[in-house]
């Protein structure tokens, strides 16, 4: 089953999408995992090629309640989306946090943040920073925003932004303030900060970020004192993991790897010891 909300960010509405789990996998005794889809640069809850319509109702069927939103200024949210930085967006995140774990049904010892591209960026961010997130799954994950994002946007617009005060992009307005926010933050930096267990995926065909950030990442969350850390590698997937082979590997992928948390920390629990 599948809901519309409208969620309260500061003055602005942000719609999100909850996709539930079925119902014999639902009851006033049995708490479900959460998971928050944090979706890309002026992207939108719904993905490209439905990407993140497919993945909520993949994970809902598999047990998870998840709630996929539009960050302020993109898909059916109010705001302009130029206007708030990397800063509003982990706020954003925390807003929906807070209505998740809001709900009875939620195992608040189950909250899974899911980013792609700079909403990747954004859950590393938000995960860094807040506890009540336990494990975080980055999709082709941004980890250099600003460097990253300029080369996506091309530096003429960077440069007409700084210039006239705006620039357009796809029909977004970007800000001067928009741009500094992304030079604020160091995701990479912040890894090691987040305790919890994570997966990585990327695509060897992404042409907008580099497969190698995913490599680094996982080394550097292996260094960490505790926490795993899982990856998988689409050969020849693209940044928006567009084939349909791709998607189902890399739903599969992630889906498996959220059913095994209780395995997981069974081993670790063992392993400390």
């Amino acid at each position: 089953m599948e809901r519309t909300i409208t969620l309260k960010y500061q003055d602005l509405p942000l719609a999100a999408s909850i996709d539930y789990p079925p119902p014999e996998n639902r009851s006033a005794e049995r708490k479900v995992p959460l998971v928050v889809i944090c979706h890309g640069f002026v992207g939108s809850r719904l993905g490209v090629d439905r990407l993140f319509v497919l993945a909520a109702r993949e994970f809902a069927q598999r047990g998870s309640l998840v709630i996929r939103f539009d960050f302020a200024g993109c898909g059916e949210s109010g705001g302009e989306y130029g206007r708030h930085g990397l800063d509003s967006m982990i706020d954003q995140i925390r807003t929906v946090l807070d209505y998740g774990l809001s709900l009875d049904c939620v195992d608040p010892l189950r909250v899974t943040l899911l980013g792609h591209s700079l909403g990747g960026a954004a859950a590393l961010l938000a995960a860094s920073r807040d506890r009540r997130v336990k494990s975080l799954a980055l999709w082709s994950a941004a980890l250099h925003p600003f460097a990253d994002i300029v080369r996506i946007v091309g530096k003429d617009v960077y440069e007409r932004a700084l210039k006239e005060g705006r620039a357009d992009y796809r029909g977004f307005t970007l800000t001067p303030a928009f741009f500094e926010s992304l030079q604020q933050f160091q995701p990479f930096h912040q890894a090691p900060r987040f305790h919890g267990d994570v997966f990585l995926a990327h695509g060897t065909s992404d042409e907008a970020i580099p497969a190698d950030y995913t490599f680094l990442l996982e080394k550097t969350f292996w260094l960490r004192g505790e926490g795993r850390c899982d990856k998988t590698i689409l050969f020849q997937a693209d940044h928006t993991y567009s084939n349909g082979e791709h998607k189902a590997e890399l739903f599969q992928a992630t889906a498996d790897w959220l059913d095994r948390y209780e395995e997981r920390q069974r081993d670790w629990h063992h392993w400390s010891i």
